[in-house]
């Protein structure tokens, strides 16, 4: 199938062929492409439209996806989520204070707005999504598609972890501050400086995290 879409250079919201005749292209039950198409569609490849068809999904020109069914990750698999992500974001911040795409720097400023609006109101879930999209639009930023995908696919997967990485932190104004930090130092162009402070954000973020998960002994505990 996925080949069939390449060939007809279909993008992005065509409408694919019909379950039937997929069926009939490929000689098999119409349940066994059904079941092709929902694993398709769990990566964003396609769309099932009710009542309406099969349209080519969001995420089917990419190189980089995260897993749809990863499971609960463990407190110690959430510190190496973080971890992960304060080696890839640095550098990817210093790429985007170089190259600054348009687009992505409007986005970075209306998630900075939309956090801004969510922390007077205390809409924590929200908060996340928001502070998530702002990383994922500062990646945007490089004009490299291949690591922005990088960047989404570690700070969409699990987002409930992510939620709770808001709660354990705590400190949101802090966290809206550095976010505006870093969207400064990529408007004035300045490499070093944003990828500095994208590494000082994570990096304080996964030493409150890691001190939760991995509290201190005390040392007269036997």
């Amino acid at each position: 199938m996925l080949a069939l879409i390449a060939d007809r250079k279909l993008s992005s919201g065509d409408q694919f062929e019909s379950v039937r005749s997929l069926a009939d292209r490929f000689k098999v039950a119409v349940p066994t492409v059904r079941e092709a198409l929902r694993r398709l569609e769990a990566t964003g490849a396609v769309e099932l439209r009710h009542g309406s068809g099969v349209y080519v999904g969001p995420h089917v020109g990419r190189l980089v996806l995260a897993n749809p069914l990863a499971p609960t990750p463990s407190a110690d698999r959430l510190v190496e989520l973080l971890q992960a992500r304060a080696l890839i974001e640095p550098p990817v911040a210093a790429v985007a204070a170089r190259v600054r795409t348009e687009a992505a720097l409007q986005q970075m400023e209306r998630d900075l707005a939309a956090a801004a609006e969510l922390v007077e109101t205390g809409d924590h879930a929200g908060l996340a999504e928001v502070n998530m999209d702002f990383h994922r639009s500062l990646a945007q930023a490089s004009g490299n598609a291949t690591l922005a995908e990088v960047v989404e696919s570690v700070t969409v997967v699990n987002v409930r972890e992510q939620l709770e990485i808001l709660h354990i932190h705590g400190d949101r104004q802090t966290d809206l501050d550095e976010h505006r930090a870093i969207h400064a130092a990529v408007l004035a162009g300045d490499s070093e400086l944003a990828e500095r402070l994208t590494r000082e954000h994570l990096d304080g973020v996964l030493a409150v995290i890691n001190e939760r998960v991995n509290p201190p002994q005390d040392p007269s505990t036997p």
